[in-house]
């Protein structure tokens, strides 16, 4: 029972953490799009009521007119809303998924005892530091050099780039990558309510109690909201990361996961030149070359031709069941058998404890362990590369259990 409340606590916390990551990041795209949008206003009216910029736009057959005023308008609406729910609600539900997934987990999903052996209770500690350090280095530079935006994106890439070499030799490839795009999402949220917010409310203070505007708390809002458009490409690869064992898997998965975010802030860059009506077809050429150069360092390595008997038949079909079926008892019912002893169920309802169960995921098993080397995960059993390779002799020889 447990595991099943689990799932469904997974199950529903993905699902309103997908929900209102479209809801933050379609508005931050959107203000980002609106904001590089906007025109001149020529109209006399319009000057005359402050307005910076303005643009017409046609949505679900009704007109619409955006307008941006350089401080405020002379008097304040009664309803003016606030964008911050939908950035909190985001890190909040991840956080919640995180803890359900990973850190209920830890042993199995967190820790990479060929990386670095530590109990689980470690693991979660560090996970957790690995967030909140994050933001403490991010904020600290951007106080130290926020007037120069230039010196703050490059020290903050640097950062991000070396936490990210960190989490790849500290936590299993999955984990790693995961944590990384948290601990980015973690600043994200933290901008929105440490500086954004705050700054936004101060203004508003101010002008309703009839005072000069302090114009740092546009500027610094500004700044990390810019920060945080370009962290949004990078972070939903990493949160996507984990469907893909072929990026995290891999021997130098921080080289990967560095180069895959860099093109995404490349590519974003691109969007963002061309909202200003500049295109520049070297900033997404520089990205997709990124994301070339991560194919070819993970393209799997061709396996030696299978040799054919006389009969024609692969000489892999000589793979005894028998040894098969000792690595899935030493290595995979741990979490795949009908009473699993790392986890409260079957991971994914997959069992591999009987032969039928075995010979009905051949094909999984060979995708998982083989291919991808993505089971077990973290190689929390220890399986071995000769192992791996039987099981590959086994399914290219006709995954028979006869034998």
């Amino acid at each position: 029972m447990e595991g099943y409340i689990l799932d469904w606590a997974n199950m529903l916390l993905r699902w309103v953490h997908v929900i209102t990551a479209i809801a933050w990041i379609g508005s931050s795209f959107y203000f980002v799009w609106l904001d590089n949008s906007l025109t001149k206003p020529t109209a006399p009216d319009l000057k005359e009521k402050g307005v910076d910029g303005e643009l017409w736009a046609v949505h679900g057959g009704g007109f619409y007119n955006p307008q941006k005023y350089l401080t405020a308008p002379k008097a304040l609406p009664e309803n003016l809303h606030w964008f911050y729910w939908e950035s909190y609600s985001t890190w909040m539900s991840g956080f919640a998924l995180l803890v359900v997934l990973y850190l209920f987990n830890a042993s199995t999903y967190l820790i990479d005892k060929n990386l670095f052996d530590m109990s689980p209770g470690a693991a979660v500690g560090f996970a957790v530091s690995y967030l909140l350090i994050g933001w403490i280095v991010y904020d600290g530079i951007c106080r130290l050099f926020g007037k120069n935006d230039r010196v703050v994106g490059i020290l903050v890439a640097l950062y991000i780039a070396a936490a990210a070499v960190v989490a790849c030799h500290i936590f299993s490839g999955r984990a790693a990558f995961l944590l990384t795009g948290a601990m980015v999402a973690t600043i994200m949220s933290a901008n929105v309510l440490a500086w954004i917010i705050p700054g936004q409310r101060k203004v508003v203070a101010a002008l309703k109690a009839g005072q000069p505007v302090d114009p740092i708390h546009g500027k610094r809002g500004k700044q990390r909201s810019v920060h945080n458009t370009y962290f949004t490409l990078p972070v939903l690869f990493a949160m996507l990361s984990n469907h893909y064992s072929m990026t995290y898997a891999h021997k130098y998965n921080w080289v990967v996961l560095i180069l895959i975010m860099l093109s995404g802030v490349l590519i974003r860059q691109f969007f963002i030149l061309k909202h200003k009506g500049k295109i520049n077809i070297l900033w997404p050429a520089a990205g997709v070359a990124a994301l070339a150069v991560v194919a070819v360092i993970i393209a799997p390595q061709p396996r030696p031709t299978v040799a054919k008997s006389e009969g024609g038949e692969a000489a892999a079909a000589t793979v005894s069941f028998a040894k098969v079926q000792e690595v899935m008892n030493a290595r995979c019912v741990q979490c795949h058998a009908e009473q699993p002893k790392m986890m409260p169920t079957a991971a994914k309802g997959i069992k591999l404890d009987t032969a039928e169960d075995i010979k009905a995921h051949a094909q999984l098993i060979y995708q998982q362990a083989v291919q991808q080397k993505a089971m077990p995960l973290g190689n929390v059993t220890q399986i071995t590369d000769d192992e791996r390779a039987l099981l590959g002799q086994w399914f290219e020889g006709g995954a028979k259990t006869t034998n």
